[in-house]
């Protein structure tokens, strides 16, 4: 299991490096769609089966994610990457990313306080949300990475310094359960933990220009840039324990084994996805 992960995460690794080093931003942008589509199945799977199996789901769920990510992958590659947030349909993503964003902390935050991880998985309304949710997400990234790989690795390390920080601090001094119903592994301490690392980071990014960072600084000042680096925060430990809920109330571990050694695409941009189109908005 252990070399199955690290050999994944090398080719991940490699990959995401050639596509970054490419002046052209298609290639980025049609992995990201490949990964979009990937991520779509697998939510599918998660909402439209009965607890424990795949069910009548897994065809529809298999035909939305190719659809959509060979949708995304051809109308990229014929636009020459031209700048998505530029025109009619700039206003288009950023329509979308308010109201995906909306949903995320007016509805999807706050259920997860009281959702139940036994209900019935098949969920029509969870269902509808997930081709506009990875659309936002994706869009976001696509964005953010024509603003220069700085910023856009930088927007991505807020999300990975969450989760790796949480880890750590809750193992170290982890003692009351965060959300025991849907992750009984993480702690209070650990989310206070990933909070207080993301808002050090950003921080610190504030002093460097072309950053995530910077770019909150340079908009917001010092204090709307901490404020807001622990919105992102929380939002990010919010989408890492949404798919948590789903996968459990589904009676599956991972979302898919496309990724061997790591789970599923949607394990692992989980916390990015409530994350992306909010952080673009405000930078």
């Amino acid at each position: 299991m252990l070399g199955q992960r690290v050999v994944t995460a090398i080719v991940l690794l490699i990959v995401l490096v050639a596509v970054l080093a490419v002046a052209d931003p298609r290639p980025f942008e049609i992995l990201m769609a490949v990964f979009v589509g990937c991520a779509l199945w697998e939510w599918w799977r998660l909402t439209l089966s009965p607890r424990g199996g795949t069910g009548r789901a897994h065809l529809p769920a298999i035909a939305a994610g190719v659809v959509l990510g060979a949708a995304l992958v051809a109308w990229r590659w014929n636009s020459g990457g031209a700048d998505l947030s530029a025109g009619p349909a700039g206003n288009f993503w950023r329509g979308l990313w308010i109201a995906v964003s909306a949903v995320w902390v007016g509805l999807l935050v706050p259920m997860l306080f009281r959702a139940s991880p036994d209900a019935e998985p098949r969920n029509p309304w969870l269902t509808a949300l997930a081709p506009f949710a990875l659309l936002a997400a994706w869009s976001a990234l696509t964005a953010a990475f024509g603003r220069g790989v700085p910023f856009l690795l930088t927007l991505m390390a807020v999300v990975w310094i969450a989760d790796i920080s949480a880890y750590f601090v809750g193992r170290a001094l982890g003692r009351n359960k965060l959300a025991p119903h849907i992750s009984p592994g993480k702690t209070r301490e650990g989310a206070l933990g990933g909070v207080v690392c993301v808002a050090v980071f950003v921080l610190a990014c504030g002093f460097f220009p072309g950053t995530f960072g910077a770019a909150l600084v340079e908009r917001w000042g010092w204090a709307g840039a901490l404020a807001l680096a622990v919105v992102l925060a929380a939002l990010s430990i919010a989408g890492d324990l949404f798919e948590s809920l789903i996968k459990r109330r589904a009676g599956i571990k991972d979302s898919s084994n496309l990724l061997p050694g790591h789970g599923g695409v949607l394990d692992r941009i989980d916390a990015l996805i409530p994350v992306l189109p909010l952080a673009v908005l405000l930078s």
